[in-house]
């Protein structure tokens, strides 16, 4: 994809963005050091899903730690899975991963749900999922060659901890566009997703675009993204 969009004459800087200004035209784009000035901008920084935090959780990372259930379910076909989470990203992790798992536990810190109440519904009757409640994961138990064993868990009303045995961890607790530095600059969701104008890439400022990720919180997935992209350029063009 690089490649051919480089044939076609784009200029390609792999520079960290740091700041923008979108309230003077030509736009400003700061590139660390540098500078670029451009009569329309697409956003497409994606959004990232969000993690405990744990050194174990980094290190196991694709060794039995996901936070992509339809990226990675399939590699867990015919095993027994944990899910932490109580949203409606847990509930949808939790609930395609049974089309492949032969058990699948999902872990709350509270003792009730704060998913839609229909993913709650789904996900209670699915016979093949599990509940743990008022429980935090503490640590993850395994190692890059033999994969998860098991995660360990502490129940924040008791403090006692616990090791669950299972052979795979989805982080199901949301995820977090990459908007940081757009705040102030075109209208954001009370997620922080960049809001479009229904039907387009459009943001609140004519002349930004933005795709993906960003300001997709429903789909997240590589085929929408690629189609929003098409259409912020064909937007963009036409402005």
């Amino acid at each position: 994809m690089k490649k051919q969009a480089m044939r076609f004459g784009t200029r390609v800087i792999s520079k960290n963005v740091t700041e923008v200004n979108f309230a003077e035209r030509p736009f400003l784009v700061r590139a660390e050091a540098e500078e670029h000035k451009a009569e329309a901008v697409i956003i497409s920084t994606g959004a990232s899903a969000k993690l405990l935090g744990l050194e174990s959780e980094k290190r196991l990372m694709g060794h039995g730690v996901s936070a992509c259930a339809v990226c990675d379910g399939f590699f867990f076909r015919g095993k027994e899975v944990a899910v932490v989470g109580g949203g409606d990203t847990a509930m949808e992790e939790a609930t395609f991963l049974t089309k492949f798992c032969t058990k699948v536990t999902v872990m709350h810190r509270r003792d009730k749900l704060r998913a839609s109440k229909i993913m709650q519904e789904k996900a209670l009757k699915n016979q093949k999922i599990g509940f743990i409640w008022d429980s935090t994961v503490e640590d993850i138990v395994g190692d890059e060659k033999r994969g998860v064993s098991a995660v360990r868990l502490r129940n924040v009303k008791t403090g006692q901890t616990q090791d669950f045995t299972c052979q795979g961890l989805f982080i199901g607790i949301g995820h977090k566009p990459n908007t940081d530095i757009f705040k102030g600059q075109v209208e954001l969701s009370d997620k922080g997703y960049i809001v479009t104008k229904p039907g387009t890439t459009q943001t609140s400022v004519a002349g930004v675009f933005a795709a993906g990720d960003v300001q997709d919180f429903v789909f997240r997935q590589a085929v929408t993204a690629a189609g929003t992209g098409c259409m912020a350029a064909m937007e963009a063009e036409r402005f």
